[in-house]
């Protein structure tokens, strides 16, 4: 994995924790609700997995999952790329909506690699 600045290890951990934890809010309130929660249970996995995976390769954690589950997360995140592509497209230049969005996409980056890293 390449090597990026304790800045961007710190920004890309805070931005999963916060990503986890809106989803892991999502579907709360969507299970109150009666609603379909597959989709939003499969991000918040995926997310968690690819937070723990960083924390592990960057803070010396401990990382144990078997590569199917790997293999998933990794695509899971992979599929959530575009629409944050897309939405930071169209936000304004120096919004915190676009600050917000491309430091996400970042964190999901390194998280993809550091589980492609895993499948080696």
């Amino acid at each position: 994995m390449k090597i990026v600045s304790k800045e961007i290890q710190d920004m890309s951990i805070k931005s999963l924790e916060s990503t986890f934890n809106k989803l892991s809010t999502a579907y709360k309130s969507m299970t109150e609700k009666g609603l379909n929660t597959t989709l939003v249970k499969k991000r918040r996995n995926a997310v968690k997995l690819g937070l723990e995976s960083l924390n592990a390769f960057w803070n010396g954690g401990e990382f144990f999952y078997d590569k199917e589950i790997i293999l998933t997360s990794k695509d899971i995140l992979q599929s959530v790329m575009p629409s944050i592509e897309k939405q930071i497209a169209k936000a304004k230049g120096g919004s915190a909506q676009k600050t917000l969005n491309e430091r996400r996409l970042i964190a999901l980056k390194l998280a993809i690699e550091s589980l492609e890293n895993r499948l080696k």
